[in-house]
């Protein structure tokens, strides 16, 4: 089992069945598969996407940099939703973002998280990087950086990386195992790509798999290879 990961989750895969808001029934799953993980031993890191509420990138009429602020106070509504559904699953949590909020979470300290984790608190990472043009993919691999994660687990609506589009495309091929490179050379953006080749410079490695998939977190988190495998 990893000693330290940091959980991504998409917030699609959190949301309802209209694609949009919080499913609380998805979320508590979620909230039970990770505190058995927990209860392990395993220190828990998570990062929510915000595309169950905004996608800045595909906002029409609005300014870059405005529309990915919003984008990133969507990422942090999440991970506070999370956070204290996870309480009530008698989890412990703490909430980081980059920048200040009021007094919704604190500012991102590594000594702060690492503490934080070594407690057992599950800790959210929220707010993205903090700036503008970059994805929450880079947000989790700036973290995963700073915080000495061993992996990251993304758990999303498909279960795993193909060469096209399954949903458009019966015959697409899904990778068990990618390098960063082959990502890299082939444009498969299920991962941002600038993410991916700074996770490549660090040797962080990376799982993605449906969240769909009955009990994947806790499997994933023990090491059962689902989904494809990323180097």
């Amino acid at each position: 089992m990893y000693k330290r990961i940091i959980l991504k989750l998409s917030g699609e895969a959190l949301a309802t069945e209209q694609g949009f808001g919080l499913d609380l029934a998805k979320t508590r799953q979620v909230a039970s598969q990770v505190k058995k993980a927990a209860e392990l031993g395993c220190q828990i890191g998570i990062v929510i996407g915000g595309g169950n509420f905004w996608r800045g990138r595909s906002s029409e009429g609005i300014d870059r940099v405005k529309a990915d602020q919003i984008g990133m106070l969507a990422t942090v509504m999440n991970a506070l939703y999370v956070s204290e559904v996870f309480r009530t699953e008698g989890m412990e949590t703490s909430v980081y973002t980059p920048y200040l909020i009021g007094l919704y979470a604190e500012v991102f300290s590594k000594d702060k998280a690492i503490r934080d984790l070594k407690a057992g608190k599950i800790v959210f990472f929220a707010g993205g990087t903090g700036h503008p043009f970059f994805s929450t993919d880079m947000g989790v691999a700036l973290r995963a950086s700073e915080i000495e994660a061993d992996v990251i687990l993304m758990a999303k609506n498909i279960d795993g990386v193909y060469d096209s589009d399954p949903m458009t495309n019966p015959n697409a091929k899904k990778f068990d195992f990618l390098t960063y490179q082959e990502m890299l050379e082939k444009t498969l953006r299920v991962i941002d790509l600038t993410a991916a080749a700074f996770l490549m410079d660090q040797k962080i490695p990376c799982q993605l798999f449906a969240l769909a998939q009955e009990n994947s977190i806790s499997r994933v988190i023990q090491g059962e290879k689902l989904g494809t495998q990323i180097q």
